[in-house]
């Protein structure tokens, strides 16, 4: 295939400020590539004549630069402005976009301002991409010997991702040759990223033509593996000989998906009682779709009188050992068996911090149980000296990975 360098250029002083997330960047990429196009460099700047420069600099690397933002109607959206003057051209008012714009109005029952018509302007040899769904037109400035193709689309993603299906995508279709590389995405859980990386790279990089990349997040490491289908079929196939015990799935899966469908694969019901995680491991479970065939109940019973009235662990057990302990924790979870009717329960007890804790027990100590209908009851403490939410997160991660152990009632020998 043709490299075809592309770039990406975000117009918005609220994404600088942090106003909002830059979410049209994250989608062309992904986008982009699936049609067999990566994304070299994505540059945001704020509103104004900073789009210029930046429109300069892309020029000068690359094939094909696209642009959201900065089409609308007020003096501060300059796009169309910044193409005339980076390619030395003059702009016309196409009527055909300043009728479109009057029948939009119209058709809302809404009277045009005079600023709209802005809108209306195009800059000469520049072909206008239509938008049935705001009054920003996108626009196309073919590639010359000197400069890049240059595609301006609107800013907002109800308008820029209908206009890049309809429009953009074919045209960028055109320009491929060959094959695509594609993308594989494989999500592990119960190994850190240093030692994933020894126990696989060496054997992944053998594999000619296929990229690898590793992406580490709290309890939980992505392996990105780029290539032809040739390249990813042994790549994927080297993965799991070297480290599928700890791959989720269905391939891809998140955690809570891979556990919700492991528990409906074997027929097992699960409930939850937490303490410090205030029903993170619930929501977890319940985001997914079809959750309800395997969670009927959780509890969060951050007070130790909620752990006693509906969990039913002892007052003497928590008064002897604290809430935050083998024994209370082991209780809560065999309480929450016992109540629900599940075949397995995971419940967790902790410090979540800043405050709180013991010399003992610092901020971070935190007790996890797994009850297991038939099958015993198991119980861990664990360490996580974090900030308040990514502790919250660890230990809800831990605890549906513990989940994942559950097995058929009838397949547990004595």
């Amino acid at each position: 295939m043709k490299n075809v360098r592309v770039e990406l250029i975000n117009t918005g002083t609220e994404i600088l400020l942090g106003s909002i997330v830059n979410t049209n960047a994250a989608w062309l990429g992904n986008r982009l590539f699936e049609a067999g196009f990566r994304v070299e460099r994505e540059t945001v700047v704020p509103d104004g004549y900073a789009i210029s420069e930046a429109m300069r600099e892309s020029a000068r690397r690359a094939d094909v630069v696209i642009v959201s933002g900065g089409l609308g109607p007020t003096s501060d959206d300059v796009t169309r402005e910044a193409l005339c003057d980076v390619c030395g051209v003059d702009m016309h008012r196409d009527e055909h976009v300043a009728e479109g714009l009057r029948n939009y109005f119209k058709r809302r029952g809404i009277s045009i301002a005079e600023c709209n018509f802005k809108q209306a302007m195009v800059p000469d040899g520049a072909a206008v991409l239509e938008n049935p769904n705001g009054t920003a037109p996108g626009l196309v400035m073919p590639a010359s010997e000197r400069l890049p193709m240059f595609i301006l689309l609107p800013g907002p993603p109800s308008e820029l991702k209908p206009m890049v299906e309809r429009s953009v995508m074919p045209l960028l279709e055109s320009m491929v040759d060959g094959d695509i590389p594609r993308l594989r995405v494989f999500r592990l859980v119960g190994i850190g990223e240093s030692d994933l990386q020894d126990l696989v790279d060496d054997s992944l990089h053998q594999v000619q033509g296929l990229e690898v990349a590793y992406c580490a997040r709290i309890g939980e490491v992505d392996v990105r593996l780029v290539g032809n289908e040739v390249a990813l079929k042994q790549g994927e196939a080297r993965l799991l000989t070297l480290a599928g015990a700890y791959v989720l799935r269905p391939l891809g899966a998140t955690l809570e998906r891979a556990v919700v469908l492991y528990l409906k694969g074997l027929g097992l019901k699960a409930a939850t009682a937490e303490s410090c995680t205030g029903g993170l491991i619930a929501k977890r479970i319940t985001d997914v779709p079809g959750s309800s065939g395997v969670f009927e109940f959780g509890w969060v019973t951050y007070a130790d009188r909620a752990k006693t009235e509906m969990l039913g662990v002892p007052a003497e057990v928590l008064e002897e050992h604290g809430a935050v302990s083998e024994p209370v924790v082991k209780a809560m979870a065999e309480g929450a068996l016992e109540r629900s009717g599940a075949d397995v329960a995971v419940a967790v007890s902790g410090f979540a911090g800043p405050d709180g804790g013991t010399p003992e027990k610092p901020a971070g100590t935190v007790w996890f149980a797994w009850a297991f209908r038939n099958g015993g009851t198991v119980t861990e403490m664990m360490f996580y000296p974090r900030d308040r939410e990514s502790f919250r997160q660890m230990v809800s991660q831990k605890a549906l990975i513990g989940m994942l152990a559950a097995r058929k009632p009838q397949a547990v020998t004595e």
